[in-house]
């Protein structure tokens, strides 16, 4: 399956999208996915999805859920409407560097992990946030893993290996087994945060 975070071999992040028109001359209702909303005009041109096109992006006003801005060569409000669902895209090289222990969902996604004693456990598909924190979300073949992203639970993060060593609970193998193989049915999309933290317990989340 094609990996939809890059082109060319390039890796890139979504770093927003596209909600709909706004006003009558071209411009557009963008969603930011930065930590900082307004960086999302900073990262030089975004491009779609596949590739295709490419904007640079000026922003407008503040609005609700996002900003008013102006995509260059769209100067028509049918010509911002069909891009309404438009997800955009930055090269992972051009963002900033992060603090320690925060980590891009892109640089996360497709790693190897591995329990404590080296056992393979599958891959990381997807990174989740349901209010209490980040949980990763790991796929192999005795199923699907959700793991909260802390140092806790996940003590060693090796960009530079591609592998991240998740402790799991004693009682992890005795449930799966009782789940007889259901899965969550989550998606394995990209949340639309574009970087997470890992917290120092279980409870919160920790990092900017």
């Amino acid at each position: 399956m094609p990996d939809p975070d890059s082109t060319a071999g390039a890796r890139r992040v979504c770093v927003g999208a596209i909600a709909g028109a706004h006003g009558v001359r071209g411009d557009v209702r963008l969603k930011s996915f930065c930590a900082t909303p307004e960086a999302i005009a900073g990262y030089g041109p975004l491009e779609t999805e596949d590739g295709a096109q490419h904007f640079a992006v000026r922003l407008t006003k503040p609005i609700k859920e996002g900003f008013g801005a102006r995509l260059s060569g769209i100067t028509t409000r049918e010509a911002a409407v069909a891009l309404k669902g438009t997800r955009l895209y930055v090269a992972r090289a051009r963002l900033p560097g992060l603090p320690d222990d925060e980590f891009y969902h892109a640089d996360l996604i497709g790693l190897e992990a591995r329990d404590t004693g080296g056992a393979p456990l599958g891959r990381v598909r997807a990174i989740h946030d349901h209010g209490a924190g980040d949980v990763i979300e790991i796929v192999g073949q005795g199923g699907e893993i959700a793991v909260p992203f802390t140092r806790w639970a996940v003590p060693t993060v090796d960009l530079a290996s591609g592998v991240m060593v998740v402790d799991l609970p004693e009682d992890t193998a005795d449930a799966d087994a009782a789940d007889d193989g259901d899965s969550k049915g989550a998606a394995g999309a990209q949340g639309e945060d574009v970087s997470t933290a890992r917290s120092s317990d279980l409870a919160g989340k920790g990092g900017s």
